[in-house]
């Protein structure tokens, strides 16, 4: 769907833009060639020390994160996304590698509605790549965050990834600029929020994304039942290969643990 034409961005077009082949291409050779980035090892090692943690990662995508996790030795992975075809591309990366991670469809925004989550207790979790960011809505992104958190042990710990929209003097300009676009009700037409981008990039297919900024997600964790306990750009945590600057763009990094 052309990013110019007129209409509103929903979990439906989320879902056809990852399901797309060129979408699909870039993630599963993410997903075989790339790994972990520096700084997602980095904070890996220091928030999930226990091999033996039951974890869930929500968003997997074509499997990067979660067969990193099973190769560091990570045993007891649920990994789960709403993209048919990434599923597809993950379970032939598990069955090639044979890595026995419990790979599920769902819907992290009803996740409860998924029979694979009944009973189950995780004592941590993680949203990567900026998944959560590319869920539509605000409400939709915190719902998400309880569904998550209802899954997990207190305690449990979280890590995940956003954009934002004041990591460098360009993009709070960018902002700003965009902020009189929507002043003036001259924004594009497909975005529902403020923070909203829709693009396309070539090898990359068309992209939705959210870019907080840091006081919005500080509320969202704190309505949705998680503590903040540390957010970091990814800079600042380590320095990154040029694979992973290509595939990447600066991120913040957020850790959160279930309110007991």
């Amino acid at each position: 769907m052309p990013a110019n034409k007129p209409f509103k961005i929903n979990r439906a077009v989320v879902r056809a833009d990852f399901n797309d082949l060129t979408a699909v291409v870039h993630y599963t050779r993410a997903a075989h060639s790339l790994g972990l980035w520096a700084s997602e090892r980095i904070l890996i090692d220091r928030y999930f020390p226990d091999k033996g943690a039951h974890l869930l990662e929500a968003g997997c995508g074509a499997g990067r994160v979660a067969m990193a996790l099973w190769e560091l030795g990570y045993r007891r992975l649920h990994a789960f996304d709403f993209a048919e075809e990434l599923l597809a591309q993950a379970q032939s990366l598990f069955i090639e590698r044979k890595a026995d991670i419990t790979l599920f469809h769902a819907d992290a925004t009803r996740l409860s509605l998924c029979h694979v989550m009944r009973d189950k207790a995780f004592d941590g979790a993680l949203f990567m790549f900026n998944g959560l960011m590319q869920i539509p809505l605000r409400r939709n992104r915190r719902r998400a965050l309880r569904q998550i958190a209802a899954v997990c042990k207190p305690g449990a710990t979280l890590l995940f990834t956003t954009h934002d929209r004041n990591s460098s003097a360009a993009e709070q300009a960018l902002w700003r600029l965009e902020a009189r676009r929507w002043a003036q009700g001259k924004q594009h037409p497909a975005l529902r929020e403020f923070g909203d981008r829709y693009f396309e990039e070539e090898g990359t297919g068309r992209t939705f994304m959210h870019l907080p900024d840091r006081a919005e997600i500080c509320a969202d964790l704190k309505a949705t039942g998680w503590a903040h306990v540390h957010d970091v750009l990814r800079r600042a945590v380590a320095s990154e290969s040029a694979a992973v600057r290509d595939f990447s763009d600066e991120c913040r990094f957020w850790i959160a643990r279930k309110a007991d």
